[in-house]
């Protein structure tokens, strides 16, 4: 668009030093209007997807704001990911907008996975309650994190944990054969469905929950028989996580979306390919983003100390966030001033970026 400026942003990190090859560990792109200091700047960042072009940061620069495409060090290595090392390295994009950009409202944004992301940031910026994962050292930089001013959640999942949880495919019998499976459990078999049972529908998400624990029962495990070894951690894989029932039978929570679909295209061929959330994980990873039972990654407890104005978004067609997701991170927010919007789209707005912008924009005048 024209009359945006684009300037790329790299930072030191508080954890971390420099990439060999020079690259700074925090890094983005702020996006602003020419010959302007908006008042106002946006953050968004992820626990993986790179955000430094986000789709909608020259719609919001071109109403006016700062938006800030943000990302920490694990860009692209979600493997390695711990949450108390993003939240630092977030809370570096956040004091670069205060003290370098200038602004004077900053505007956190959490756009789908990132929506527990930044919710966790602004849980730990207003009352710090993240511990490090098992074995690693406190965290100093996350004591005194700068607090964001508004929070939006767009297209926003409920938590890592929850998210996998909910995708992954419970008739794995074998975690170390991606083949393995239970036909009683099998979501592709035309025998169970769809449509599905509410009596499979209740045994299936109970499934998914007790493979979760079972794969935190073994990285607990793995994680003690490495004491006194010359390892620290191990990497491992996690298969078939694209098998939530409301991706592939619509009946189950009606919506705008296309049946039989999600982000990586029909379930059954996704759920046997190689991409996927979590697909590759450390023990310690497993611990801190995706286990039921010990990750500080799910939304609602973070969310319940999000208590500055917000706003929440839900693409209607969205085939991963669905109605209830939206209405329960909506729930989970303490702020008496927060509003839901429904835009008919999928996950990333291919057609509706001018109208959420319109939406956020006005939103943001009307404080």
């Amino acid at each position: 668009m024209a009359g945006i400026v684009r300037e790329f942003v790299g930072l030191p990190s508080p954890l971390v030093g420099r990439a060999g090859a020079g690259g700074h560990p925090c890094q983005g792109v702020y996006h602003r209007p020419a010959g302007a200091a908006p008042t106002t700047a946006f953050i968004a960042a992820h626990y993986n997807v790179d955000f430094s072009e986000h789709y909608l940061a020259e719609h919001l620069a071109a109403r006016g704001h700062g938006f800030l495409g943000w990302n920490t060090r694990f860009r692209g290595a979600e493997a390695y990911f711990l949450l108390d090392h993003a939240l630092a390295e977030i809370g570096v994009g956040v004091r670069w907008l205060r003290e370098r950009a200038g602004v004077e409202r900053v505007v956190l944004l959490g756009n789908s996975g990132g929506g527990s992301l930044m919710a966790a940031y602004q849980s730990q910026a207003v009352e710090p309650n993240v511990t490090p994962v098992a074995g690693m050292r406190p965290v100093a930089a996350i004591e005194d994190l700068p607090a964001g001013d508004l929070f939006v959640a767009l297209a926003a999942h409920s938590g890592r944990p929850e998210v996998l949880t909910n995708w992954m495919d419970p008739s794995v019998t074998d975690e170390a054969d991606p083949l393995s499976v239970d036909p009683e459990l099998d979501p592709f078999d035309p025998a169970n469905g769809p449509p599905y049972s509410p009596e499979f529908q209740a045994r299936y998400r109970a499934a998914q929950r007790a493979r979760n624990e079972r794969v935190t029962d073994r990285v607990l495990e793995r994680l003690d028989a490495l004491r006194g070894t010359r390892a620290r951690d191990r990497l491992f894989n996690v298969h078939r996580t694209w098998a939530d029932l409301r991706m592939i039978d619509p009946s189950i929570e009606p919506s705008d979306r296309r049946p039989n679909r999600c982000y990586q295209g029909e379930p059954a061929k996704a759920n046997y390919g190689v991409f996927g959330i979590g697909a590759l994980c450390t023990l310690r990873t497993w611990l801190s983003m995706w286990s039921l039972r010990t990750s500080q990654c799910a939304a609602a407890p973070h969310l319940a100390r999000v208590a500055v104005p917000s706003l929440v978004i839900h693409a209607t067609a969205d085939e991963g966030v669905f109605d209830s997701d939206a209405r329960a991170v909506l729930g989970a927010i303490s702020a008496e001033d927060k509003r839901l919007e429904l835009v008919r789209d999928g996950h990333y707005l291919p057609e509706s970026r001018p109208l959420a912008a319109d939406l956020i924009d006005g939103w943001i005048r009307e404080r």
